[in-house]
């Protein structure tokens, strides 16, 4: 609202000017008032988002307990537990700093150190908040790929350096208004003319998270007895599918604060005095994150039916999965039916990447690299064909003749773009976790010995099991099966059942 006393006193007749300036003070206090509550209305909102996707942390806790065997299960826990309170300190101290600390260089933040100088016009608690909370869901995706195995100590050097400077570094160069890369730079100069889309990071959360998983599976080796001598692939099934689909079910409902509340405010007009506003984006977000996770989840089932003849329900968890780390990149910038072409993609993707990472001997519990890495990079490519110019408009900046999907007439330059993002995110990652586990391996900090990862880490390194359990080898096979004695024949020479001992 704005008020101008002189002009308004003409109108006014006696005492216009006092008139005037009271009518145009009472204004300016209702203007204040609208400020204030937009300002309320949007924390609200990016807050309850945050709490959504720092539920995810229970979703992936499940997950993994779930998918590991019984005799590691408080080991998978634990260590979702500390990424996310080592991720905490780490991000506090340094991660956000080196995110959003702006102004800065393209390349990495240089302010908000132990959030130093906020709240500022541009960055609140809740924003930090919000970002932490992104930054442990990808030290979480790591430890997946090396569950089992791996010193615990390992897992504490990993999840500070990742939350504390790899992924941060990442989500500056595309999420920072000082990024090289980043569609919201305020000089306007952005990679070919558009910037890497990449709106609630299938990129920059799940490659970073998933490439880094990679290395450290890859640098560890596969878990005893997951290929025979002939280099076979055997099944180390986890303990429970239960664990899984209730995990699987937290990530989705924690799912609809990662995307829609990548928005980060929902009180934005597109166009005033209409129900166009980032209200409806939000809610169109929230569909196309549905749909493609949806789309996903049925083209595995009936692909893994064909290929192993079993409905496996773990299998479509990881599907479902899949499909939502696809979309995420473009979840706001499509129209739902492009949503359900990227789950069925990301679905045979997950399959794709599965069926090398065997022919390959490489061992991931939870196929986190596949899945959040290879699914991933399909969703920032499915953005570049797919994305609309006037939802990318809407979003990152009205900017005529805007790059935007190829096969929505928008030319090549958003694909160059994006994979630009696949290359340096690829190669940043590689260059920093795989020295750090490589490292970790020459000095002896990496793998268990070969005694405790039989015996499992729960009772080796943390004394004790999770719960009683049966492990599915043979020797408990023996303990479960009754033996059985005949008993002496009976004096009319009748046969009779034999007696359990």
């Amino acid at each position: 609202m704005s008020c101008n006393a002189t002009d308004l006193s003409v109108l006014l007749g006696p005492n216009a000017t006092e008139a005037a300036n009271y009518i145009c003070g009472q204004l300016s206090v209702v203007d204040s008032k609208f400020i204030d509550a937009a300002f309320a209305i949007d924390t609200t909102y990016l807050l309850f988002s945050a709490y959504l996707v720092f539920s995810m942390q229970l979703g992936f806790a499940m997950l993994c307990a779930g998918s590991v065997r019984a005799k590691n299960t408080m080991n998978i826990m634990l260590t979702n537990v500390l990424d996310a309170a080592a991720g905490g300190l780490f991000y506090y101290l340094f991660g956000y700093a080196f995110a959003f600390g702006s102004p800065s260089n393209g390349f990495i933040g240089k302010h908000y150190f132990g959030l130093k100088d906020i709240p500022t016009a541009t960055a609140d608690y809740s924003n930090f908040l919000y970002q932490w909370a992104f930054a442990i869901a990808a030290a979480g995706i790591t430890s997946g790929s090396i569950a089992e195995r791996t010193q615990f100590v390992a897992y504490l050097i990993y999840s500070s350096f990742l939350t504390g400077f790899v992924y941060p570094v990442v989500s500056h160069w595309f999420w920072s208004v000082d990024g090289w890369a980043s569609p919201f730079r305020t000089d306007g100069d952005l990679l070919f003319r558009t910037g890497a889309i990449d709106f609630a990071g299938s990129g920059v959360v799940h490659m970073v998270g998933g490439i880094a998983g990679l290395w450290g599976a890859f640098i560890e080796g596969p878990r005893l007895g997951r290929f025979d001598n002939g280099g076979r692939a055997i099944a180390l099934r986890g303990h429970s599918a239960s664990l899984v689909v209730l995990g699987t079910f937290l990530l989705w409902f924690g799912w609809y604060g990662f995307n829609p509340g990548s928005f980060n405010k929902i009180l934005v007009t597109y166009q005033t005095g209409t129900y166009q506003g980032q209200w409806s984006a939000v809610g169109r977000t929230a569909v196309t994150t549905t749909l493609a996770g949806c789309t996903a989840a049925l083209t595995t089932l009936f692909g893994k039916r064909l290929l192993s003849g079993h409905w496996n329900v773990t299998d479509v968890c990881n599907g479902l999965l899949g499909g939502f780390a696809a979309i995420t990149g473009g979840c706001s910038v499509v129209e739902p039916w492009a949503a359900i072409i990227c789950g069925f993609v990301a679905a045979l993707v997950l399959l794709g990447c599965n069926k090398l990472a065997e022919k390959l001997k490489y061992d991931d519990p939870l196929e986190a690299a596949q899945l959040h890495g290879g699914c991933g990079a399909w969703g920032l490519i499915f953005t570049a064909l797919f994305a609309q110019e006037k939802y990318l408009n809407q979003i990152y900046g009205n900017r005529p003749g805007r790059p935007h999907g190829l096969f929505m007439g928008g030319g090549g330059k958003l694909l160059g773009a994006q994979l630009i993002q696949i290359i340096v995110i690829t190669g940043w990652v590689s260059a920093t976790m795989g020295t750090l586990f490589f490292i970790l391996k020459k000095m002896k900090l990496l793998r268990i010995s070969a005694e405790d990862e039989m015996a499992g880490m729960d009772m080796t390194r943390h004394g004790g099991f999770a719960y009683m359990y049966f492990d599915d080898d043979e020797s408990h096979k023996a303990i479960q099966l009754r033996r059985v004695e005949p008993r002496s024949p009976s004096p009319s020479g009748a046969n009779t059942t034999p007696t359990p001992v």
